[in-house]
């Protein structure tokens, strides 16, 4: 956020607050020990004008080694304007505790004190000589927060689920069926058997996830580190003392670290997925898609409305392919029939070479599922497919795809910077696959 002042060493950011509650400043700054009168007057003055916001918290390292907030006095002259700055603005200092030796130079200051709440002072980071400040903000922020439910395999119950789908006799439900009954006859049986025994997660959800690095042996070596800290403010050990625990523990936790990467990049063939979602957790940014800008040049932020603007843009660059089947001499007056039945075992082969990591289309058919109920779904699938086959039917589910934009380059607020990836259903490919075995086998053979 633009504050002006360019001389101040300060950056600003305004949190969007929930309904009936207003947006939250929040400030970081940094004063060197050597800075002018002018630029303090500056940063007074940024202060002044934010502190009209209805909630306000800047943290940061002041340089006010002078001042005693007990008695809120201090020995300089500048210290003192500071001071001022802080009365006339009624702004509350929270840090009690000396943050760099005996001094109080990490400040957190609000306009309303029971905004900031739980703050302690703590360990350093790595060799800092400044303390840690860890503070909580009581407010609901108004954060993106994904609605989307997914099943969570680790909680999943696979023998209940086998037992549930390979005592349904396929051959009796099935026939006298429509490829379009029975599939939609399988898929309403599977989905109901997943819901029994797998549970939903959110797909965003973060809570109880703990780093791969982080072991037992570095859980101990942090526990030891922080109780070399407790003994070293109690002059129980030395700085030197103390010091030499946490470079033991940084050590062995770069150590880990590296090990892991390392394991990650060795196992990317098997675990595609893995490895991209570590790569993915260390950006700074998320790729998200939008804000959009219309053609009038206005930003369009809501989901539905870039929904849209992106489905608009696909269907005005889509090309269907032009022409029918092409003419072909007619070389024999013999009538050519593909008399290949479609079995349990082709089908089994292609579900065992599924990617569990792939997502699946819109039929909710999920690879993961297929591959851990191969024995159990192959038979239903294979005469799902010889009765598409020999009828020349699709599912509806087979015909329909859920989109996804991929940003591409050049500016994310242009719609034509995405491309569109189709998710269809597994199954449907997997019938493609079959089809294409058949034909390429009876071209070979004639």
């Amino acid at each position: 956020m633009n504050v002006g002042d360019s001389c101040v060493e300060s950056l600003w950011v305004k949190l969007k607050g929930v309904k009936n509650e207003g947006d939250i400043m929040l400030g970081v700054y940094y004063r060197p020990p050597s800075q002018v009168e002018e630029v303090d007057e500056a940063f007074f003055k940024q202060l002044t004008k934010l502190s009209k916001a209805q909630d306000l918290v800047v943290m940061g390292d002041f340089n006010y080694p002078d001042i005693c907030w007990e008695t809120n006095t201090a020995r300089h002259r500048l210290s003192n304007k500071f001071l001022d700055c802080i009365g006339d603005n009624f702004l509350f200092q929270k840090v009690e505790k000396a943050t760099r030796g005996e001094a109080v130079l990490d400040l957190v200051l609000t306009n309303r004190e029971e905004l900031v709440e739980n703050l302690k002072v703590e360990d350093s980071i790595g060799d800092s000589d400044h303390e840690i400040i860890e503070f909580m903000i009581l407010r609901k922020g108004r954060r993106e927060t994904s609605t989307i439910e997914v099943m969570d395999f680790r909680k999943a119950d696979f023998d209940k689920l086998r037992e549930l789908v390979g005592k349904v006799p396929w051959e009796a439900r099935l026939k006298g069926k429509t490829t379009e009954e029975s599939w939609k006859y399988f898929k309403g049986t599977l989905l109901r058997a997943q819901k029994q025994t797998i549970p939903l997660c959110r797909k965003d959800r973060k809570y109880g996830k703990r780093p791969a690095w982080l072991n037992k042996e570095i859980l101990h070596d942090l526990k030891i580190k922080k109780e070399s800290y407790k003994k070293w403010k109690l002059g129980q050990l030395t700085k030197d003392e103390y010091r030499q625990a946490t470079r033991e523990c940084r050590g062995k936790i770069r150590k880990a670290k590296a090990q892991n990467e390392i394991k990650l990049a060795t196992g990317i063939k098997g675990n595609k997925k893995t490895f991209y979602k570590y790569i993915k957790s260390k950006r700074k940014t998320k790729d998200r898609v939008g804000p959009l800008l219309s053609e009038e040049g206005e930003a369009v932020t809501g989901n539905l409305e870039m929904a849209e603007m992106l489905n608009d843009f696909f269907v005005s660059v889509f090309t269907e392919k032009s022409g029918g089947v092409p003419n072909v001499v007619n070389t024999s007056r013999e009538r050519v029939s593909l008399e290949d039945r479609i079995h349990k075992e082709q089908v089994k082969n292609h579900l065992g070479k599924l990617d569990v990591s792939k997502s699946p289309g819109p039929d909710e058919m999920h690879p993961r599922i297929l591959k851990e109920l191969i024995e159990e779904v192959s038979e239903p699938l294979a005469m799902i497919f010889e009765k598409s086959w020999q009828t020349g039917e699709i599912p509806e589910d087979w015909k329909r795809a859920n989109i996804v934009p991929i940003y591409k380059k050049g500016n994310k607020n242009n719609p034509g910077n995405y491309r569109p990836v189709s998710l269809t259903s597994v199954p449907g490919k997997i019938m493609e696959q079959v089809i294409k075995e058949i034909i390429c086998k009876h071209l070979e053979g004639n």
